[in-house]
């Protein structure tokens, strides 16, 4: 979308962590943020690290729990009230969910596919609608994971199942928000510093501790990886995607062989004697429209 300065960015989950990062790195490029977070005690920390670094007057908080539509609503009026026109929407809220996949219940499927796939489906209802209206333009960053373009073991069924419908979300809506000149970036990152592991600080109420949530609950140690990036240094990512309109993301290069195995495996099931009505359907099908 070219320059950021001055304009307005909403960041879920923005207080700590990746969310933070991007923050950090639309402030520094002139922007006003509002970060929305679950956690009181992260708005407050973050609030006052960046008026530390000169952010006051361009930073507002707004305690938010992205299941709750209501309240999304209720935030996308007080961004309008304190900034105006919103041209920057950040869906990054998330839990890192895993456990036993034997014991998985219905409850564990809706707290993670809430949070995961819900807060970023309620975000973009909510906020287009709204950037629809100025007819400026904008930019939307939908954060998924690298855990969804390469198997993992089933303990992280829940978490990837949300983080990969985030990416064929994204896909899909971004040939026809592109005629509207709003961008779309999918982020997927790897092993980054933040939070996300908390489950029990970050579980919204009206979803019970089901046995994932219990897993961790009682103790369950994250995946130790060696080496973690740093939140900001995604937050440079993120605002060079959205300056440029990349479509992807993707923060680690480790896990490349595994991707290019799974796609080599679906290519190779893939047929290749081809209907030539369906061929000629889909060739004739116009391309999406490319902005200015």
């Amino acid at each position: 979308m070219g320059a950021i300065a001055d304009r307005v960015a909403f960041v879920t989950g923005g207080a700590s962590g990746i969310g933070l990062g991007i923050t950090g790195a639309l402030l520094d490029a002139g922007a006003k943020v509002v970060i929305a977070d679950l956690r009181q005690d992260h708005l407050n920390e973050a609030l006052a690290g960046l008026a530390r670094r000169g952010h006051a007057g361009k930073v507002h908080g707004i305690r938010l729990d992205v299941t709750d539509r209501a309240a999304m609503a209720a935030a996308a009026d007080e961004t309008e009230k304190v900034f105006g026109k919103l041209h920057i929407l950040v869906n990054n809220a998330g839990v890192g969910i895993q456990g036993p996949f034997s014991g998985i219940t219905y409850e564990d499927w809706d707290f993670g596919l809430a949070v995961n796939l819900g807060g970023v489906i309620n975000g973009l209802t909510t906020f287009l609608p709204r950037i629809r209206r100025h007819g400026e333009g904008g930019h939307v960053v939908n954060t998924s994971s690298l855990s969804a373009l390469v198997p993992m073991p089933a303990q992280f069924a829940v978490y990837t199942a949300a983080k990969a419908a985030v990416i064929a979300i994204s896909e899909n809506i971004r040939g026809e928000l592109a005629q509207e000149r709003i961008g779309v970036t999918v982020l997927c990152p790897g092993p980054v510093r933040t939070n996300i592991h908390e489950i029990a600080r970050n579980r919204p109420e009206g979803f019970g501790a089901g046995a994932a949530f219990k897993a961790v609950q009682e103790g369950a140690a994250p995946v130790p990886f060696p080496a973690q990036m740093e939140p900001g240094q995604v937050g440079a990512l993120v605002l060079g995607a959205i300056e440029r309109d990349e479509l992807y993301v993707i923060t680690h290069g480790e896990w490349r062989q595994a991707a290019e195995q799974r796609h080599a495996a679906q290519m190779a099931a893939m047929p290749t004697r081809l209907d030539p009505v369906l061929m000629s359907w889909l060739q004739s099908r116009p391309a999406p429209a490319r902005k200015d």
